[in-house]
């Protein structure tokens, strides 16, 4: 599977430091590229579309939360699949995110192989699409 997956970048947004390693190492274990990023300003300024094939946003940050990203980032039509991750899950959360164009939502702490297995479940559907 690595073969198939070497050229998908991710993108990864968390304000946790440890989080962010943790995720990166996760996910170039299983032949991702990763690009990180420790806040959402960092995100929303330096995001380019073209070059990442999938986002993983953590929802709890200060100034802004995930589903704020994910919604600024619709507006201006950054199609990638996005999976918000969170510690704090609740019901208005997840039709919020369903609006914001939101793939998926995986909890804290013990995302491993289930954040592996969504990622690329949202690669190959954006690559079919294609």
């Amino acid at each position: 599977m690595i073969d198939t997956i070497a050229k998908h970048t991710v993108g990864v947004l968390d304000d946790d430091p440890a989080v962010l390693q943790s995720l990166r190492f996760l996910l170039e274990t299983h032949g991702f590229k990763v690009r990180t990023f420790g806040s959402a300003l960092t995100l929303l300024t330096s995001i380019d579309p073209d070059n990442v094939d999938c986002l993983v946003i953590d929802y709890k940050m200060p100034h802004i939360d995930g589903l704020n990203v994910a919604e600024r980032l619709r507006e201006r039509n950054v199609a990638v699949p996005i999976v918000l991750v969170t510690g704090h899950p609740h019901q208005p959360m997840a039709e919020k995110a369903a609006a914001a164009g939101i793939d998926h939502i995986l909890l804290k702490p013990h995302l491993g192989e289930n954040l592996v297995t969504h990622v690329q479940e949202a690669i190959s559907r954006k690559d079919a699409g294609n």
